[in-house]
């Protein structure tokens, strides 16, 4: 019975180390991470065929640790839909630190109109000083958009100074004939002799 109870005072001991061993020396801790958030957005509100878009990426670390050797690659913007106007479609941000964000954007300009898919851009980077693994995300995706065409765009938003214009020209035409006709209908008017009456005779 005492060497039973002798056992049981040893593996509560036993167990109880461990417990403050792991507490203090950190075993079972979470290690330091990155973990980045990445959105991608277009910020036009209709697409237009010839006209620039721009697209904005944003980074967010949400982690513990800083993001090494991070790179930002979009394929989505084929050379025979887009060319691009402005910025890169693969760029690269040495470190980006708990907490902090960076943003990066570029202008496309579609050569086409029609229906086009947005997809995600891909993101690629070290989670901490001493991964060699490489974690692999993706942004955001903002999905299908329609382009429309110049020619449409132009009818639904154009001032038409040009068809106005031409209206005024079409118009001077007629309001000339009538502002001549009245013109000389009031000249004939105006110079006219005022009949002058005459005082009748006086019978005696």
């Amino acid at each position: 019975m005492k060497a039973s109870l002798l056992m049981l005072l040893l593996s509560v001991l036993v167990l109880s180390t461990l417990v403050a061993s792991i507490g203090t020396e950190g075993v079972g801790a979470v290690p330091d991470r990155a973990r980045l958030l990445a959105s991608k957005r277009v910020h036009n509100l209709y697409l237009v065929e010839g006209q620039d878009i721009v697209v904005q990426y944003s980074l967010y670390n949400i982690g513990t640790a800083p993001a090494l050797n991070v790179q930002l690659t979009d394929a989505g913007f084929s050379s025979e839909n887009f060319e691009i106007a402005a910025g890169q479609l693969q760029v690269k941000f040495d470190r980006i630190a708990p907490g902090a964000n960076v943003t990066h954007s570029i202008v496309v300009r579609p050569t086409k109109s029609g229906l086009f898919n947005f997809t995600a851009a891909e993101v690629s980077y070290l989670p901490s000083e001493d991964s060699v693994d490489v974690q692999v995300g993706f942004t955001s995706e903002p999905g299908q958009g329609g382009v429309i065409s110049q020619r449409d765009y132009d009818k639904k938003f154009s001032p038409h100074v040009f068809d106005w214009i031409i209206f005024a020209l079409l118009l001077v035409p007629a309001l000339l004939v009538h502002f001549l006709m009245w013109r000389d209908t009031s000249s004939k008017y105006i110079s006219a002799p005022k009949p002058t009456v005459g005082k009748g005779s006086k019978k005696n």
